[in-house]
């Protein structure tokens, strides 16, 4: 055999050799226990669990950590229970509202808790390779983006640099929210519906989001936190 034929053939079996070892690695990374334990929930389960957390934080009764005993495990890979687009408001803490720790709860967070293409991206990696069975959009009350979009269609004020791009995402739930009848503030009820215009639309996230809720191995909901009292209110 020639030697280029007898180096191509020895380079296709090492190839094989590391593919073969690759697999078999990666089917012993499948069997391995999840940092967390835990965190292995089904949708209502986790629904269940945050919901929980959120009545202990508002009682004050919530649980001690010891972030030592943790960092270990986290070091090696995460299995959060469920994932959160939350407004990047200072006020709203998910890990605090809900009474969570590191490893938890896998967090995006933008102004005005709206899906833009990478925060999808980011939920898509939490649903399909973190096995997150739970996805939460979290608003908040006197949100100022949503307030800001309410200035705009009433006012017509303008904003600079690229907060008016956030006035534009946000627009939509404004404009519907103002063409309802509506108990309360345009700001509060655009909240709300702002709030369903995006669990929709992650629910029908196509390719991802969308297959996995129809399979029931995920679950997206909406959520409004209360600045005043600490409270989730479950959006429907």
């Amino acid at each position: 055999m020639p030697e280029s034929s007898s180096r191509r053939a020895a380079m296709g079996a090492m190839g094989a050799l590391s593919l073969l070892g690759l697999s078999a690695m990666a089917g012993c990374a499948h069997a391995k226990l999840p940092p967390k334990p835990g965190n292995v929930l089904s949708p209502d389960q986790a629904m269940k669990r945050l919901m929980d957390g959120n009545k202990r934080y508002i009682s004050g009764k919530t649980q001690s950590r010891s972030f030592a005993s943790t960092r270990e495990a986290l070091a090696g890979g995460q299995n959060p229970y469920a994932s959160i687009l939350s407004c990047a408001d200072s006020r709203v803490s998910p890990e605090l509202c809900f009474d969570e720790e590191r490893g938890d709860l896998f967090v995006t967070r933008v102004a005005g808790n709206y899906v833009t293409n990478d925060i999808l991206a980011s939920l898509e990696y939490g649903a399909a390779v973190l096995n997150s069975p739970l996805i939460m959009v979290l608003g908040h009350t006197s949100c100022g983006a949503v307030g800001a979009t309410v200035s705009a269609l009433e006012k017509q004020a303008e904003f600079p640099g690229h907060i008016q791009s956030i006035v534009t995402a946000l627009m939509p739930a404004v404009r519907a929210a103002a063409a309802q009848s509506h108990d309360g503030t345009l700001e509060h009820a655009a909240t709300v519906q702002n709030i369903k215009q995006n669990v929709k639309r992650l629910q029908e996230a196509t390719p991802i989001l969308s297959r996995m809720a129809q399979e029931g191995k995920i679950k997206v909901i909406g959520g409004l936190y209360h600045l005043d009292t600490g409270m989730v209110e479950l959006v429907a």
